[in-house]
C-alpha cells in the first residue's frame, strides 16, 4: 500500500535525526559531498535538498527516524548543513516505546544488520546520524547499481540486499584495495542466477 508523504516546510535539524540503520557507504557519502560543494551556488542547493527531502518516520518522544537517503544526510551533515527538509511517511507517534522497534521491523523501516551483515538488536542501531559505520559492501552496490549492475528499486533496503550478496562471494580486502576490480566482479556476479532473487536483477534474458 502506497504511504502518503507529508512534506515539512520547517527544517529540522540533521543532528536531531534517528537512524534506522547501522552503517552506510562512506565512498557514497563521498560521491554526495562531492556533488553538494559542485552546486556552489544557493539557489542550486536550495534546489537539492528540496528533491532530496528525507523520508522519515514521526515516532515516540516527537522523534524523527529516517527510513531512506541516510547517505545524504550524513553527506549534508559533513557539509556543515544544519537542517533538512524531511516528509513524513509514517505516524506512530501513539506507539508506546518498548514496542516501537517491532512495528517499525514489522513494516520494513528498519535494517539492524552491521558491516558484518550480521543482525543486531535494535539498541545498537546509532543514535545519530554521524555514528553510523561504514560497510565499504554498501558503497560497492551503490557503484555497481550506477553502473547498471541492477535496476533502482522499491523494495526497502534494497541496496544493502546487494551489499550481503557481494558479501559472501568478493573478499573485503579486494574491495577495499582494489575498488575497480570489485565492481567488475560485483558486475559479473549480479548477471549470474545466484542472483535471480535480488530486487532489480537485470541479468541475461532466458532463451526459452
Amino acid at each position: 500500500m502506497a504511504h502518503t508523504r507529508e512534506p515539512y516546510v520547517k527544517p529540522v535539524p540533521i543532528m536531531s535525526l534517528r537512524p534506522t540503520q547501522m552503517t552506510v557507504g562512506m565512498q557514497e557519502v563521498k560521491e554526495k559531498r562531492k556533488r553538494w560543494r559542485e552546486r556552489s551556488s544557493d539557489k542550486k542547493r536550495a534546489e537539492l535538498l528540496g528533491k532530496h527531502m528525507i523520508p522519515v518516520v514521526h515516532g515516540p518522544d516527537d522523534r524523527y527516524y529516517v527510513v531512506d537517503h541516510h547517505h545524504m544526510a550524513r553527506a549534508l551533515h559533513e557539509e556543515g548543513v544544519k537542517d533538512i527538509l524531511v516528509t513524513v511517511i509514517g505516524d506512530l507517534t501513539m506507539v508506546e516505546r518498548d514496542v516501537f522497534w517491532g512495528v517499525m521491523d514489522n513494516k520494513r523501516w528498519v535494517y539492524p544488520y552491521n558491516a558484518k551483515g550480521e543482525r543486531c538488536h535494535f539498541r545498537d542501531i546509532p543514535k545519530s546520524i554521524k555514528d553510523l559505520k561504514d560497510d565499504p559492501f554498501r558503497s560497492l552496490a551503490g557503484e555497481m547499481r550506477r553502473a547498471g549492475g541492477f535496476a533502482k528499486d522499491t523494495t526497502p533496503f534494497s541496496e544493502f540486499l546487494w551489499a550481503d550478496f557481494l558479501r559472501r562471494h568478493i573478499p573485503r580486502k579486494t574491495v577495499e584495495n582494489n575498488f575497480a576490480k570489485a565492481l567488475e566482479k560485483g558486475l559479473a556476479l549480479g548477471r549470474g542466477k545466484e542472483a535471480v532473487y535480488l530486487p532489480g536483477w537485470c541479468g541475461p534474458a532466458s532463451d526459452d
